[in-house]
């Protein structure tokens, strides 16, 4: 596959500010990590070219502020998204139950075209703190309500944020592919109704 029909994949992390969404990003595309924090300001966006299931990607992961004042830019964001991960700090039950309010945020400035479809990954960062204040039920019962995949990573210490970002990729391109064949579906039907009004037109022809 060469580069110019490569696919773009928009992936957008979203969760509460300073659970680690700049750090994952920089993890999995930059293969560094800095203790130094900085809130990210309006949005921060990195690419990199991965293979998926035999097919050669451009991924562009797209790390959103947590800031409740940078909520407006949503709509600008999150449309044309192929996959959200949801980001939340293992070592904080308040950002954990914000997840709620942040999915149903990103599905209304989203508006993907079935919301019931659209693939989320849920991600609990910070496992090198050691502390959980939310029970791995509690997640994987929430989860599986969304029908969503759950990671546990460290961006610190670069645990399976690789793997995390991998399975968002996947399920991607996945919705990549079945958003192209619907479209021509719907290009084939829309083609086909001239033609159908033109054959109901000559039947009546009487000359």
């Amino acid at each position: 596959m060469d580069k110019w029909s490569t696919p773009h994949l928009k992936v957008v992390l979203v969760g509460n500010s300073g659970v680690g969404k700049s750090s994952m990003m920089t993890r999995f595309v930059d293969h560094r990590f800095t203790n130094m924090y900085r809130a990210t300001i309006g949005v921060d966006f990195l690419t990199k070219e991965v293979t998926v299931e035999k097919d050669s990607v451009i991924l562009q992961v797209w790390d959103t502020a947590g800031s409740e004042r940078f909520h407006s830019l949503g709509s600008t964001l999150y449309r044309g998204a192929h996959c959200c991960l949801l980001v939340f700090d293992l070592s904080s039950a308040a950002s954990f139950s914000a997840l709620d309010g942040w999915r149903t945020e990103f599905l209304l400035q989203a508006a993907p075209a079935d919301l019931t479809t659209f693939p989320f990954i849920v991600v609990g960062n910070k496992t090198d703190l050691g502390t959980q204040e939310v029970s791995p039920e509690r997640v994987q019962q929430w989860c599986e309500n969304l029908g969503a995949r759950y990671f546990e990573c460290s961006a610190k210490e670069d645990i399976d944020v690789d793997m995390a970002f991998r399975s968002a990729a996947r399920a991607a391109l996945q919705y990549f592919k079945c958003s192209v064949m619907d479209n021509r579906e719907n290009i084939q039907i829309t083609n086909r109704e001239p033609e159908e009004q033109s054959n109901q037109n000559a039947s009546k022809c009487t000359c």
